[in-house]
């Protein structure tokens, strides 16, 4: 790494804003540090992967991260970034939440590291105990309304049709506090987060200075865009998640795959831990050949790796092969299966593979590929619908045992991308 956090923080594009006098304090000394994360699901997304790699940054300089769970605040709504107010979540929701998030960043922070072990913390632990005429006594007087209404985030709200609740109007009072009480309880003087949080954080940093009469300080990150224009971490699919149950370790795969050449580089620097060194021979081997993908399937490998381990990243990558240019004949049910996990599909009985076996027509049919047997007819005649790997000539073709990938599962194709997993049991 390079001479410390900031430094590396800078040469990778990620260092979008901090407050004065940072740069000095994280050169001369190990400091401990917080990002917040939104319970608001089981899993985190990609989105979530810079403030995550974030926090490593600052762990593997020497600094200890803190990952804040707002259990408490989650309950509330951050409005930064949102055009509607969100719905509102249960207690236990959201401690259900907590714990998936909690497996996601044990993959990325150490938590048992003798030195600067990361902590997991919910705000949930004093924001549901604290009186209202407590904060609004210690907290809220440090305040003006004014202050609060110039934010960006609550401006824009304030102007749309639906307006802003005083629930959320409230989150920043709250993220305030968080900071206060990470300060006061472990000596937490510094908060990281997106650009779109500045205000939030500067507002913790002023509530400190008059509360403790103590320094603390601030940075963020560059929201992440696309050079397509595209909002990053959206597939035609919604959401990518780092829970293999939401999107699976292939489904992962193929989104850092399909990168486009105008960002995979800056995605390498942001997402993975390479050197300068090592991210110029990657860009300097792709831009010599394109074609080959090579940056993309490097993004694909780490970070695949990283969120679902070693084993699933090697499945994910065959499975590309099996989908692009690879016989499915060769591969296995369970990768047929992580291939074609969003393929419409259907169960069929064993016995009707057997002896002269099914019509192709007939499959067709029953798996909703054709409307109808003289569709599929037309299809076959025309060359368009496949079972597997072998296009179909005979309009009276039969799918027998002996087409079955593993004994267990064919997959019908009609033209070149419309396809139907046909699943079989007994």
């Amino acid at each position: 790494m390079t001479v410390n956090v900031l430094d590396d923080l800078r040469w990778r594009g990620l260092l979008y804003d901090m407050t004065e006098g940072l740069d000095a304090v994280l050169t001369a000394e190990k400091v401990t540090a917080y990002i917040g994360f939104d319970p608001t699901a089981s899993s985190l997304h990609v989105g979530s992967l810079l403030p995550i790699m974030s926090l490593a940054r600052l762990q593997r300089d020497g600094h200890s991260p803190i990952a804040l769970v707002g259990g408490g605040t989650g309950l509330i709504g951050d409005p930064s970034g949102k055009a509607n107010e969100r719905a509102l979540l249960t207690v236990a929701q959201v401690e259900e939440n907590a714990v998936g998030i909690h497996r996601q960043l044990e993959r990325f922070l150490d938590f048992g590291s003798a030195s600067n072990p990361a902590r997991m913390i919910n705000n949930a632990d004093w924001l549901r105990s604290v009186s209202l005429i407590e904060f609004l006594r210690d907290t809220g007087k440090h305040f003006t309304v004014n202050a609060m209404m110039a934010k960006d985030s609550v401006k824009r709200r304030l102007g749309s049709e639906d307006g802003l609740s005083f629930t959320e109007f409230s989150y920043q009072l709250l993220q305030a506090y968080d900071y206060l009480i990470l300060h006061d309880r472990f000596g937490c003087r510094l908060q990281a987060g997106g650009s779109d949080q500045w205000g939030n954080i500067v507002a913790g940093c002023d509530l400190i200075r008059r509360v403790r009469g103590a320094k603390a300080h601030g940075l963020v990150l560059p929201l992440v865009t696309t050079s397509a224009g595209t909002k990053f971490g959206k597939t035609e699919a919604g959401t990518v998640w780092l829970d293999a149950a939401r999107t699976s370790p292939f489904r992962f795969f193929q989104f850092w795959l399909n990168s486009d050449d105008r960002d995979v580089v800056q995605y390498l620097k942001w997402f993975t831990f390479l050197e300068e060194r090592e991210i110029a021979e990657i860009a300097h081997a792709h831009a010599a050949e394109p074609g080959r993908r090579g940056a993309q399937r490097e993004l694909a490998r780490r970070l695949t790796t990283a969120v679902h381990g070693a084993d699933d990243c090697a499945r994910a990558e065959r499975g590309a092969q099996v989908l692009f240019g690879g016989r499915l004949s060769e591969a296995t049910p369970e990768e047929i299966e992580m291939v074609f996990d969003d393929v419409p599909s259907m169960t069929c009985r064993r016995e009707i593979f057997e002896s002269a076996g099914i019509a192709a027509a007939e499959l067709a049919v029953q798996s909703s590929l054709a409307s109808s047997k003289g569709e599929a007819n037309r299809l076959i005649k025309q060359g368009g619908l496949y079972a597997n790997d072998r296009r179909l000539s005979e309009a009276d073709h039969h799918v027998r045992a002996t087409d079955l990938i593993g004994g267990r599962v064919v997959v019908l194709r009609k033209g070149q991308r419309e396809r139907r997993v046909i699943r079989v049991r007994g």
